[in-house]
């Protein structure tokens, strides 16, 4: 016949579990900690969070092939009363490529 197999107890050691209502070892809970306060966006952040929404916006014509500040003139002339705080934007840094490049730049016509 087989081998008379033992109990698992008889392998391991029984460990008995603390009760949740054993409150002998428990510290007081410490005050809740002050959220910090999210950092807040650079100027740049912005500047470049608001062009995005400029280009994403089909009320001013496609974005494809043009500059933003070409697309922002050509919707002022067909009077699509582009904001002009973009073209303020545009206006002030107008060497750096992720200012005047729309953000669909780095994909082909």
């Amino acid at each position: 016949m087989t081998a008379k197999r033992g109990l698992i107890t008889d392998t391991f050691k029984v460990v008995k579990k603390a009760r949740k209502d054993d409150k002998r070892n428990k510290r007081p809970p410490s005050p809740p900690a002050a959220d910090p306060e999210p950092p807040r966006p650079s100027k740049r952040e912005i500047d470049l969070q608001g062009l995005r929404k400029f280009d994403l916006d089909w009320r001013f014509g496609p974005c494809t092939g043009i500059s933003r500040l070409q697309r922002w003139e050509r919707a002022a002339l067909h009077g699509l009363d582009p904001p002009r705080e973009i073209k303020d934007i545009l206006l002030t840094e107008s060497v750096d490529p992720e200012y005047t490049h729309s953000l669909w730049r780095d994909y082909p016509l």
